[in-house]
């Protein structure tokens, strides 16, 4: 599996393109706004999915674009953020005029497995930044795309509507008991490991 990063939109959320070159396969996770050099990346593969770490808006307006090009390609939230899809508030944008207009094709949750390719993740449920936060976890490679959960040395905020101090400790926990080889690659940011976090995030070093 290939990883390519693109930090979209006013907030530099990161974009990730997953492509299997054997199969010919690909998945984005959290698109948050149209991009043409995302499209460019996905040229002569097969968007299986379009992966959703939560529902804010600066990691999901790009799904409609998405969805336009690839119609068969699914689009997966967690049941706990499936409504920011259709609400404004829920999603932070605010006076935006329009939702994101896409309605979720799967419904996820906590211990569903997702493939394509070579390649399998297992959806890890870590609210607290959102009720609907996920993970999603490559156990075979030792990859985590943690959404705004684990950042590089710190975690993200819990002020949000839906958002939870007690969950995200609770998350975090999880995830530090993951090795310390597995790299993290954030919403925000740059990647880090859960061994460096472990050691240096204050969060993680509180449990």
């Amino acid at each position: 599996m290939n990883i390519q990063c693109l930090p979209l939109g006013e907030y530099g959320a990161n974009c990730y393109i997953l492509t299997d070159e054997a199969a010919k396969s690909a998945a984005v996770i959290d698109p948050g706004v149209p991009s043409d050099e995302l499209n460019a990346a996905l040229d002569e593969f097969n968007l299986k999915y379009i992966l959703l770490t939560h529902g804010h808006f600066d990691h999901v307006f790009g799904c409609k674009a998405l969805k336009e090009k690839y119609p068969e390609a699914e689009i997966c939230i967690h049941s706990g953020d499936e409504m920011c899809l259709a609400d404004n508030k829920l999603n932070l944008a605010g006076d935006f005029e329009e939702t994101p207009g896409v309605t979720a094709d799967r419904i996820l949750e906590n211990g569903d497995t997702l493939s394509f390719g070579d390649t399998s993740f297992l959806v890890l449920s870590t609210p607290g930044h959102s009720p609907g936060s996920v993970c999603f976890v490559d156990e075979k490679n030792k990859i985590i795309f943690s959404g705004d959960t684990l950042f590089c040395l710190t975690v993200g905020r819990t002020d949000f509507i839906g958002g939870s101090f007690d969950d995200m400790m609770k998350s975090v926990k999880l995830l530090s008991e993951y090795d310390d080889d597995y790299a993290v690659y954030p919403g925000h940011n740059r990647a880090t490991t859960i061994g460096f976090e472990r050691k240096r995030n204050r969060y993680m070093r509180k449990l």
